[in-house]
């Protein structure tokens, strides 16, 4: 290689660079990326504060990054290199079989996992009614065997059987539930939620826990809204070669009365927000997405009230819900953080239900402390 053509590729890629320089310096700031479906970092804010603790640096690493223009065309390419070197993952997502995307899970801290689980105990001795429990296992959990070879992850079964132990609440097997339907749509390929099926089956579940009939499933009443669905863990793992999700419904919006909270005073809404099926959040068209309070009162009025303390799992186990229960009341501590107790007495609630996720269980260990209010 001649000198010459040494410093026409020093320049060229000088260019090039400068370039993604510029060009992301006069690109309008996005606040919000709809593909990643997260809002994006804000500039800096420069103190002394911020400077000695390191956060200035690390926000304005998280701002060139999220702002670098193309960052879309990037995050793609590196997936897509990460594969064809052999990798099987990108960001926390493995690649999995039949087009599935599955994120990986860590092991969680045991103290800090025990001392959530104490907090559902506070609730069970504050409150006069009976209390269920429910944890929901990851697609990566009942999918495991369309994970890469020894691809690790946690072992959710154990985790759930260690809260289960441990809490003085009824539980609701949410595992075996959907384990039994595990070669069914109960997820989506390429988003943490499970779909309309899978939340059935885990309506089911609580059914049998409460002691009451589920009501059966009406295969001939689903509805697909959306055959072009690419959910969160699609935009986090960057992977751009899989096939969309479709999203259906088996109950009608009709019958029902639904208020929700969004800012915390009442506003008039529905089952389903379908304005969302246009946009990358499809997901939102369930209740209209992540709220403080949603409140839904159905036509069965000798039926029970049930308050049902989330994440947005319920959002598309509400629907099931409707059949079973005079009112629904969804509270998110990570959003609401009123009185659980007072909340319970005011409305005369006759159950009610903690329901999460794993991975949120796991993650919002600090909002648990709501739950002994």
């Amino acid at each position: 290689m001649n000198k010459k053509y040494c410093i026409f590729l020093t320049i060229l890629f000088s260019l090039f660079i400068g370039g993604i320089l510029v060009g992301s310096l006069l690109a309008p700031d996005q606040e919000f990326s709809e593909l990643e479906n997260r809002y994006l970092q804000t500039p800096p804010k420069l103190s002394l504060e911020n400077l000695e603790s390191g956060k200035f640096m690390e926000d304005a690493e998280d701002y060139v990054n999220d702002h670098v223009i193309g960052r879309d065309f990037w995050v793609a390419l590196k997936a897509w290199s990460e594969r064809l070197s052999g990798k099987q993952e990108n960001n926390g997502v493995y690649f999995g079989k039949e087009d599935t995307l599955l994120n990986r899970l860590d092991e969680p801290d045991y103290d800090t996992l025990m001392t959530s689980a104490g907090y559902v105990n506070d609730l069970v001795y504050n409150l006069n009614v009976p209390v269920y429990f429910g944890i929901i296992p990851s697609s990566t959990e009942i999918w495991s065997d369309r994970l890469p070879a020894g691809a690790p992850t946690a072992d959710e079964k154990a985790i759930i059987d260690d809260l289960y132990d441990t809490v003085q609440t009824f539980t609701i097997d949410m595992y075996s539930a959907l384990e039994e339907h595990k070669d069914e749509e109960i997820y989506y390929r390429t988003d943490h939620h499970w779909t309309s099926l899978g939340a059935y089956y885990g309506y089911t579940a609580l059914m049998e826990a409460m002691g009451m009939e589920a009501a059966p499933l009406d295969e001939s009443a689903k509805v697909t809204v959306s055959d072009s669905f690419y959910g969160t863990t699609f935009s986090t793992s960057g992977v751009r070669w899989v096939a969309p999700d479709h999203i259906d419904r088996y109950i009608s919006g009709d019958g029902v009365k639904v208020t929700g909270y969004p800012e915390g005073s009442p506003v008039e809404s529905s089952l389903y927000v379908d304005s969302y099926l246009d946009k990358k959040d499809k997901y939102s068209s369930f209740l209209g997405g992540n709220q403080p309070l949603c409140v839904i009162e159905t036509e069965h009025t000798d039926a029970p009230k049930v308050l049902v303390i989330r994440d947005s799992y319920s959002d598309s186990l509400a629907p099931f819900l409707t059949q079973s229960f005079s009112e629904i009341h969804l509270f998110d501590t990570r959003m609401n953080k009123t009185s659980i107790k007072a909340y319970v007495e005011e409305n005369e609630i006759d159950q009610v239900v903690v329901l999460y996720s794993i991975s949120n269980f796991i993650s919002s260990s600090k909002d648990m402390f709501l739950l002994g209010r």
